[in-house]
């Protein structure tokens, strides 16, 4: 592949899958370093443009990334929950040990061993938070499907077995909490409501058996 082959490809899957596309930032980064490539070899060629989608296909599946969408609301509290970790807590932590340390002997010093155990758990969890945020996208409220239930719609639902009334919202799978009515995308029932309409009938294969509900109603 020649050089100017080498750009009409890549503006060929930018345009194709779109900057807002988890595969951008590879693309682009596989991008940048064949480029360099072909600049400093001159002899240098491919095969066929395919190889590049190739490329990025495999940096996809090393990384076994999935791109995760997800209101504003759920986005601003793993920041806000970040930012306490990082500013708040971790520098708690660090000063107990600190502390813990100067009692002298660390082989039985319970408080010594007890901040570090903490220390790890923490530092797990900030961990935990960054790579969620940085394949975390929030979703364009005004871009939502209008053509059945999907992310962010709030669903009213009858257990047909039962005759009790449910309502939940379909949220990402780190907003989810059953308490506040919100259910994750990726669970049995949300995936069984995915593009259903009101006074459809859906079946759910759960633990205990089949649930047969019923939409009444979905607020987008």
């Amino acid at each position: 592949m020649e050089y100017e082959s080498l750009n009409v490809t890549y503006t060929r899957l930018d345009e194709r899958y779109g900057a807002e596309n988890i595969a951008h930032n590879f693309m682009y980064n596989i991008y940048i370093n064949l480029k360099s490539i072909t600049q400093n070899k001159k002899n240098f060629t491919w095969h066929s443009v395919d190889f590049f989608l190739y490329l990025c296909i495999l940096q996809l599946k090393r990384h076994n990334i999935n791109m995760e969408y997800m209101s504003q609301e759920g986005y601003d509290k793993i920041v806000a929950e970040l930012h306490e970790l990082e500013t708040v807590e971790l520098p708690r932590v660090k000063d107990a040990i600190s502390e813990a340390r100067d009692k002298g002997d660390l082989s039985e010093n319970f408080e010594y061993h007890a901040a570090k155990r903490e220390q790890g758990k923490l530092l797990g969890r900030i961990r935990f938070l960054q790579r969620v945020l940085e394949f975390a996208r929030v979703i364009d409220t005004s871009k939502l499907r209008s053509d059945g239930i999907g992310l962010l719609n709030k669903v009213e639902m009858t257990n047909l077995g039962t005759g009790a009334k449910m309502t939940y919202t379909i949220v990402s799978p780190h907003e989810a909490n059953m308490a506040e009515g919100k259910l994750s995308i990726k669970s049995p029932i949300a995936q069984a409501l995915l593009g259903k309409n009101e006074g459809d009938l859906v079946e759910v294969r759960v633990p205990v058996g089949t649930l047969k509900l019923r939409v009444e109603s979905v607020t987008r």
